[in-house]
């Protein structure tokens, strides 16, 4: 048995000596981040998937995207098409596994969204079937994949294409990936909102409806206030045509107002003195 130091260097050699090569692909992340801030800052969404550990990726760079990865900002649309396991046992079950991503892109796709597909092999029958729904549905369709060629590279519009033969420093290299995505969508995000740099916590969206004001530098409206009820539930009872009124606290009470209310309910007491209610 190998001493434990070995395992660990050996695994360290491999993912050292794929760094290199790995930086020579991973600039067209820049440009990735770019075009997907751009999106995102337009209302559109991030569509992620992967299988196994990818699944897992794909879960995290999602999150990073809802979430934050650094400063706080605007919320992200991503979606991780692995995360929803009704959608996915429903539709594997009805359908098959090949298309537990594919029926996904179909629902939740919508023309030149990003589709972002994780595969260490680049095999996966069900991303590449994803990738071509994609396109059939009008994404742009991206994928993280080991060396190239492979299938889901080829139908795929861009690739980033980790250049190691060990599928665990391939995973290890998609992480870091996503990483780097995330903060070039966090660093071009002021400008694809057209903000100064702090303001990159702005909604993406005014949420106020058209013809009214908003209230605040953020867009939202007043709450709207519903008037108290004027009859106490407690008191309707079958038959009774006109339950009794409850009473208000003041006859100054105005429509809008919070006010406690008061009801001429007796209150029936259990033979313990208590309550006798539930």
């Amino acid at each position: 048995m190998p001493h434990s130091t070995e395992v660990i260097d050996a695994h360290l050699a491999g993912l050292a000596s794929a760094l290199l090569p790995y930086r020579r692909v991973a600039g067209d992340l820049a440009r990735w981040g770019d075009e997907l801030a751009d999106r995102l800052a337009q209302g559109g969404r991030l569509l992620v998937a992967g299988n196994g550990g990818s699944a897992a990726e794909a879960q995290h760079l999602a999150a990073e995207l809802v979430g934050k990865l650094r400063a706080d900002r605007a919320p992200l649309s991503a979606i991780a098409l692995s995360a929803e396991t009704s959608s996915l046992t429903a539709i594997g079950n009805d359908y098959g596994f090949e298309e537990v991503f594919a029926r996904q892109v179909r629902a939740h796709g919508r023309r030149d969204d990003i589709l972002l597909l994780l595969s260490t092999s680049g095999r996966s029958a069900n991303l590449i079937r994803a990738a071509r729904a994609g396109r059939e549905v009008g994404l742009h369709c991206w994928a993280f994949t080991g060396p190239v060629p492979n299938p889901l590279a080829e139908v795929c519009a861009e690739v980033l294409a980790v250049p190691s033969p060990d599928p665990q420093v391939v995973q290890e290299l998609h992480l870091v990936s996503a990483h780097l995505l995330c903060e070039y969508v966090e660093l071009a995000l002021p400008t694809a909102l057209g903000v100064p740099a702090g303001y990159a916590a702005l909604p993406l969206v005014d949420p106020t409806p058209a013809g009214t004001e908003a209230a605040s530098s953020f867009g939202t409206a007043e709450p709207q206030v519903v008037d108290p009820p004027l009859v106490d539930p407690d008191l309707v009872v079958p038959g009774v045509v006109e339950p009794p009124l409850v009473e208000r606290e003041s006859a100054e009470w105005q429509p809008g107002e919070h006010r406690p209310v008061r009801s001429r309910r007796t209150h029936s007491r259990g033979p313990n003195g208590r309550g006798a209610g539930p």
